[in-house]
């Protein structure tokens, strides 16, 4: 029999019990019913007012930088940390998250490399962030592709339905506790071709080793499609189409899914996915259709419904990206041709916009300039007639001014008023 290597004590759970019972409060709310609706009403494009979500990269510190964890123990500190996020999007913040009357928590699933080992070089940071340089394993790809093997994948059943049953004994009565959520945030490919053969070499293996490469990005499509395999006939799927992150920065609400064929049995077909190519902003159309697009489209087929990209503007890829299987949502980062990508959405896409994060993150917090940002994106998505999502994420710092992102949020919603009423 497994024992849980958990220290449970009173006061943490009575602690977390009654932090679940604010969380509970607020999903039954009138209010949050109200963003659940629109956030289904946004994904089937009818055109409503935009929806406006905020993310911390640099954590709840950084909007309640006085918050000391009342729970004592790492597993229930934990827990209230994601909590605290929730209620303090809800009560703080005030943007579109929405919230559900369940905890969730996922399978304990490991999944190896390909037999080389990646590394990278940092620079002493003093445990901030910093740049780092990835090192090349694969210096010659045509030679040292045969180095690479297939991933193995394991799963610990036993510690994962543990914790589920801890949980449920947690919060009994008050939220119901599910399995959800999968081991990867991105299907993308390209990011794991930098690891094993750096930034330039996945540039100009394009030009000097053609056939290397296709080999290559068929190989890591092919080892994401064969670990999607082994987690079908795991049983280790599960859906996304809630309250679940969906993309970069979206939320998974749809009715499309998981769509008439489900039985019960999780498959990639009833489930979204996201595929970005983030690392190849300096690469041409042409070459991203014929070196990255073919392999990641293998994947598109696979699931459900896509959200494509994060951080590269994708208009300029436009005209490839649009025949990929199951698009639904698309993200128009900073660096988008937002006239071009509203027109190009309509009411066909949602249009995921990100709004630049050094508007909430430089020294300077100027609202004249957040403002003209913002009525920018929500003139041409409304010309239109885009279902609409402002994301501001990638968020590392508020320059030590909490109220930053509740302001952003504010803002927001008083342009948005002012075009939609």
């Amino acid at each position: 029999m497994f024992t849980l290597d958990w220290k449970v004590i009173a006061p943490d759970v009575a602690h977390l019990r009654e932090l679940a019972k604010r969380v509970r409060e607020i999903a039954e709310s009138d209010l949050n019913k109200e963003r659940i609706r629109r956030w289904y009403a946004h994904d089937e494009n009818r055109g409503e007012r935009p929806l406006i979500l905020t993310e911390t990269d640099g954590g709840i510190k950084m909007v309640l930088p006085d918050y000391v964890p009342k729970c004592t123990e790492p597993w229930a500190q934990a827990q209230e940390w994601g909590l605290i996020g929730a209620l303090m999007h809800h009560e703080v913040i005030k943007d579109d998250s929405p919230i559900e009357p369940w905890i969730n928590c996922g399978w304990e699933i490991s999944r190896s490399g390909y037999g080389v080992e990646t590394h990278a070089t940092q620079p002493t940071t003093n445990g901030t962030r910093g740049a780092y340089h990835i090192d090349a394993v694969m210096t010659d790809l045509e030679r040292d592709f045969e180095q690479l093997r297939p991933a193995t994948f394991s799963v610990n059943r036993e510690s994962s339905l543990a914790i589920k049953a801890q949980l449920e004994e947690v919060y009994d009565g008050i939220l119901s506790v599910r399995m959800r959520g999968n081991p990867w945030w991105t299907m993308g490919l390209t990011w794991t071709a930098i690891l094993y053969i750096g930034l330039e070499g996945l540039m100009l293996y394009m030009y000097d080793q053609p056939e290397a490469l296709h080999r290559f990005m068929k190989f890591l499509s092919d080892e994401n499609l064969r670990f999607l395999d082994w987690m079908e006939a795991e049983g280790l799927l599960n859906l996304n189409n809630e309250n679940d992150y969906c993309g970069s920065g979206s939320r998974g609400y749809t009715r499309r899914l998981p769509g008439p064929d489900f039985d019960g049995q999780v498959r990639t077909q009833h489930m979204w996915t996201l595929l970005e190519s983030q690392e190849t902003v300096g690469v041409g159309p042409d070459l991203y259709e014929e070196f990255i697009f073919p392999y990641e489209n293998a994947i598109a087929r696979r699931f459900g419904s896509v959200y494509y990209g994060c951080c590269e503007p994708v208009n300029t890829r436009w005209h490839v990206l649009e025949q990929m299987a199951g698009l639904k949502r698309v993200s128009v980062s900073p660096w988008c041709d937002e006239n071009f990508m509203a027109e190009a959405c309509g009411t066909q896409y949602v249009y995921s916009r990100k709004p630049n994060p050094a508007l909430v993150s430089t020294e300077r917090f100027d609202e004249a300039v957040i403002r003209a940002d913002l009525r920018k994106t929500i003139a041409v998505t409304k010309a239109h007639r885009c279902s609409t999502e402002i994301v501001m994420k990638d968020v590392h710092t508020l320059s030590g001014e909490a109220n930053r992102l509740t302001r952003w949020v504010q803002i927001a919603r008083e342009e948005i008023t002012k075009v939609y009423g």
